[in-house]
């Protein structure tokens, strides 16, 4: 009986080592699944530094004077106050998974892909979850020149009504307005059923009422002009330890009554050190195959007047 020819499904181009495109594909999937399940990257200011444990952002304050002018006088100009914002890297955050050499064998199913999809989004949720708690934390920061305090809004009823959710979100809007946050790229973070709530409230998709969303899709886009994220990673508890408080502790924090969050692009910043990255690795002396999907950032508050924390009490 003649062999059988083996085709590998891991080797490039017919030569070299079987398992030479399987690291790219792993890799490939934990980024596509950490891009698909990451609601706040795009939703604050990202800084990327090859090297170094923290980055500075400058903060600048306004021009808020303005004079006529005399002929013949000499201009001597005005000051601007200026100070800085540091974030400090931190510690590397991992996503492992150990698959047995024996157990892959005997499934029937590829549950590689299913475990890189996995370990992408482990690190998409957690990135979401500091970056919410860094946001409720600018909220609640106090002044620091040149830049006003934090504020919030109570609301009792925020999850359970849909009226009174709409009218924190415009409130929250009005502030922003009064404190000359710019108008683009605001967003407010909800839960599932406080995001539902709004929909079935109707108010908010409305057209006659110039609203935008759909009731039968599920889904509301705007209120007062800010994009609604529904998420399950907003804090709604107290934060003393473990990965949610941050390896510096800089995200710790009572956020029992936390229900919702209005923001703008410039209230929070990520450094990154280390960009999601995988490595995986056959071990003979474990017969199995280590995944690991990690990364190296730090987050922090920029500017407090950027963000709103709405809460029961």
């Amino acid at each position: 009986m003649s062999n059988y020819t083996v085709s590998n499904i891991g080797q490039n181009a017919g030569s070299g080592s079987t398992t030479a495109s399987f690291l790219k594909i792993f890799s490939g999937e934990v980024i596509t699944a950490f891009e698909t399940a990451n609601s706040t990257l795009d939703k604050h200011l990202v800084r990327t530094i090859s090297s170094g444990k923290s980055a500075q952002f400058p903060v600048v304050g306004k021009v808020t004077t303005a004079a006529y002018h005399t002929a013949g006088n000499e201009i001597t100009g005005g000051s601007v106050t200026h100070n800085e914002r540091t974030i400090s890297i931190e510690n590397l955050l991992i996503a492992p998974v150990f698959i047995a050499k024996i157990d892959e064998a005997m499934s029937h199913y590829d549950v590689r892909s299913i475990y890189s999809k996995e370990l992408g989004r482990a690190l998409a949720n957690q990135m979401d979850k500091h970056v919410y708690q860094n946001l409720i934390l600018n909220s609640r920061a106090s002044a620091a020149a040149p830049q006003a305090a934090g504020q919030a809004i109570i609301d009792a009823d925020f999850v359970t009504n849909a009226s009174s959710a709409a009218a924190s979100i415009f409130s929250a809007a009005e502030k922003l307005d009064a404190a000359d946050v710019p108008a683009e790229d605001r967003y407010c973070a909800v839960a599932p059923a406080t995001y539902y709530n709004l929909i079935q409230g109707t108010t908010v998709i409305n057209r006659d009422w110039g609203g935008s969303g759909s009731y039968s899709d599920g889904k509301v886009l705007k209120v007062a002009g800010i994009n609604i994220v529904p998420t399950n990673n907003l804090p709604s508890t107290n934060i003393t330890s473990g990965v949610a408080q941050g390896s510096s502790t800089n995200f710790a924090g009572n956020f029992s009554t936390t229900v919702g969050c209005v923001w703008q692009k410039n209230a929070v910043g990520t450094v990154k050190l280390m960009d999601l990255s995988t490595e995986m690795e056959y071990q003979i002396q474990r017969q199995g195959t280590l995944m690991v999907a990690k990364y190296a950032m730090g987050h922090a508050p920029l500017n407090p007047i950027c963000s709103i924390e709405i809460k029961t009490a």
